[in-house]
């Protein structure tokens, strides 16, 4: 079933209003995707798994801060998805920076389904972000996939603070904009 922006803006105010059909729902329409960039960032179906849950827990209660604004709502979902797992990856990475080294599960790998998803939408994300600056992609790459914060990229590019957000904002209008065609 294609689930369009409207109908997702449409889940995730029935979400806000307590509706736990609405979040099942949701969750069938949109769960893969944001899983597949929980995974790209935390590298570890264990960690990725864990970080979807601990998402859609913020979207239940989150779900009445939502407000369209013009932007895809997959956004809004993206966004607390990915939020999540850099979250996780940078507490994994404190935490093996004092000794404690986490125990990893072996990854199962993904599903077919998620792996055709999963390509598909990374030949896109990669096509559009061939057509930036080689700076400005790395720097996307760094933030979004890596998980690196502003100011280890800003270091890593050697630009000032304020310089790499604006790279990262105007670098996502262009992606956004390239998505859309």
């Amino acid at each position: 079933m294609a689930t369009t922006p409207d109908d997702i803006e449409r889940l995730i105010h029935r979400v806000s209003l307590g509706d736990r059909g609405a979040f099942l729902a949701l969750y069938d329409a949109t769960s893969a995707k944001l899983f597949g960039i929980c995974l790209r960032v935390l590298k570890n179906r264990a960690d990725a798994e864990e970080a979807l849950q601990e998402s859609f827990v913020k979207v239940w209660r989150n779900a009445g801060r939502y407000a369209a604004n013009g932007l895809s709502p997959m956004t809004w979902l993206i966004t607390i998805a990915r939020n999540t797992a850099i979250d996780r990856l940078r507490s994994r990475r404190s935490d093996t920076a004092s000794g404690d080294v986490p125990w990893d599960l072996p990854d199962q790998g993904a599903g077919p389904e998620d792996v055709a998803i999963a390509s598909s939408e990374a030949r896109r994300i990669n096509d559009c972000l061939e057509e930036l600056d080689k700076d400005r992609a790395q720097a996307v790459r760094g933030a979004y996939l890596d998980g690196l914060s502003y100011k280890e990229l800003a270091e890593r590019h050697g630009v000032p603070l304020n310089t790499m957000r604006t790279w990262l904002r105007r670098s996502l209008q262009a992606l956004r904009e390239c998505l859309d065609r």
